[in-house]
């Protein structure tokens, strides 16, 4: 079997990169913006490395990618009230090569997986790469239909592997991209180098956030679903979360053993904290109630549909809709009560804060101000990075301009009332793309202390972002007389900025552009063969508004 990778797979992951991001656990980068504007030339870019690759022999092969240079940067993110976990920023090139392997991946997988599996389904649609139909309240629902459930004595096993991303051994990846594509294809060799790159050299763990980890880790776990289904479980997934269904208690037992041995072979192990055996009665109970249905004041949040697509023919209908249905929910009563909870929902606080940019201004600064609250915010901490995206449309949106200065007021308060809030560099981040709508003097000298404090690449790139924005003219300049101490991704987003201080930005870009090729290549270019990352990049920055 010849490996079916192609020039339109990247082209695919680009588009959905600028559409949704490069990484589900960070803010909107300008880098995503500059992967979609530039979808075919770094397509081709990508698929002509790739047949680089695929034309050597396997030891060349090998040798080339080995030698590669794949940057990345781990960032703390906060998960939970009290947990952290890494997550991982690729370099823009290398995480649409990736992503593009990664959907190359699942259309060849697709079509061997399980009826039973319920997440991360290929879509049809080609601008987006996941079937929105399939998600974690159509996997409850799925268990809560399943014939078995009804059979008198049903028990049903609630469980989930523990650490799951972080646990998946590459070798064994590769072997199940070996079964996909066949061993004389490079697919499996590849992304077994990149991740190993990513890794910092060791030979497991998948980049948390990325589109193709959530790709590589169903492929990963095709063969053990099959396991399942030769050996007679009635079973439904989700991700790492299992429901068994099975005839008694005993079943219930063998099965959860049947399911350890086949996670076992391949190095995973299930959560015993969070293995639980019930009556299907009460399971039931217990899902209807996890999806909504007992408590009538949020229903009808759970069950709004947020995912709009704001590029079809039926837009603007589809808004108005949804506009509609918040018109007769009391959004602020149901903030009241999480704010009461000693364990907020997290679905009903992200359902909140997506919904207030539907809101009329006057109700989007009330529930800006209670979710902004320094001791709210510390309750609500487990959702930080859904309320800073719904703080951020409002602040973004020409309709709430009447209450900008006020939501810029709340903002201001965050780092002198809650900094430690702002200790993971992910919750940096998504704090930093607000501040930049607006210099404040509080932000001024808060956004210097980081830049000079922080050894994190991305949230400098954020620091210079907001310097760029307020077209903070010392600072760049500053900057600008650093250049050669500053790292890729910081000249990148430094050379974007430039464009906002006239007569000074183009001066100092017409002194550099001779370096740009050398310190922003990405190590495979061919001398004088057609466009590079670094010269799309420098091209689309000088024209970029």
């Amino acid at each position: 079997m010849s490996a079916n990778i192609k020039q339109d797979h990247f082209h695919r992951a680009a588009l959905e990169i600028g559409q949704g991001g490069e990484n589900d656990t960070l803010p909107y980068d300008v880098d995503a913006q500059f992967v979609k504007d530039n979808a075919g030339n770094l397509a081709a870019i990508c698929f002509g490395l790739f047949q680089s690759v695929e034309a050597r022999p396997k030891k060349q092969a090998l040798d080339l990618m080995s030698g590669l240079n794949i940057g990345s940067e781990r960032l703390l993110t906060a998960t939970g009230s009290h947990g952290f976990r890494i997550t991982t920023k690729i370099h823009p090139f290398w995480n649409l090569y990736l992503n593009g392997l990664g959907i190359g991946i699942a259309e060849a997988n697709e079509g061997r997986r399980s009826h039973r599996v319920h997440s991360y389904r290929l879509s049809s649609d080609e601008n987006s790469f996941f079937d929105k139909g399939k998600s974690w309240r159509a996997y409850k629902e799925a268990t809560l239909s399943d014939p078995v459930i009804e059979e008198a004595g049903a028990v049903v096993v609630q469980t989930d592997i523990s650490s799951f991303y972080e646990h998946i051994y590459h070798h064994r990846l590769e072997n199940c991209i070996d079964d996909i594509f066949g061993e004389s294809s490079t697919v499996s060799m590849q992304v077994d180098r990149i991740l190993s790159k990513i890794a910092s050299g060791r030979s497991f763990g998948l980049p948390v956030g990325g589109q193709c980890a959530r790709i590589l880790a169903e492929a990963m776990m095709t063969p053990i679903d099959a396991s399942l289904s030769d050996a007679g479980l009635v079973w439904h997934r989700y991700v790492d979360d299992f429901t068994l269904i099975c005839a008694d208690q005993q079943n219930a037992y063998r099965a959860l053993s049947t399911l350890s041995h086949a996670l076992a072979d391949v190095g995973l192990s299930l959560n015993r904290t969070k293995t639980t055996i019930l009556s299907a009665k009460h399971y039931g109970d217990f899902v209807r109630a996890q999806l909504g249905e007992g408590e009538q004041a949020s229903i009808a949040l759970r069950e709004l549909d947020l995912h709009f697509d704001p590029y079809s023919d039926a837009a603007q209908s589809d808004y108005r809709k949804l506009k509609e249905s918040f018109e007769a929910i009391d959004i602020q009563f149901l903030l009241d009560l999480e704010r009461e909870k000693s364990q907020p929902d997290t679905f009903v606080l992200a359902q909140i804060s997506r919904s207030l940019k539907f809101q009329d201004p006057k109700t989007a600064l009330q529930l800006c101000a209670t979710l902004l609250d320094s001791k709210n915010l510390d309750a609500f901490r487990a959702s930080w990075s859904k309320i800073m995206r719904g703080v951020y449309a409002v602040r973004a949106l020409a309709e709430f301009k009447i209450v900008h200065e006020h939501i810029d007021e709340l903002l201001d308060k965050i780092p002198a009332e809650a900094s430690h809030l702002l200790t993971p560099e992910t919750n940096m981040l998504h704090y930093l793309r607000i501040a930049r709508f607006k210099r404040t003097e509080p932000r001024g000298k808060f956004v210097r202390q980081t830049y000079d404090q922080t050894s994190s690449q991305s949230v400098r790139r954020a620091c210079i972002d907001c310097w760029g924005y307020w077209g903070d003219r010392g600072s760049f300049t500053r900057l600008r007389n650093q250049w050669q101490n500053l790292s890729a991704d910081e000249q990148r987003m430094l050379w974007l900025a430039a464009g906002r201080f006239g007569d000074e930005g183009e001066h100092a870009k017409k002194q550099l552009r001779r370096t740009l090729e050398q310190v922003w290549q990405i190590g495979f270019e061919d001398d004088g063969q057609g466009p590079t990352f670094a010269s799309l990049y420098r091209d689309w920055a000088n024209n970029a508004k």
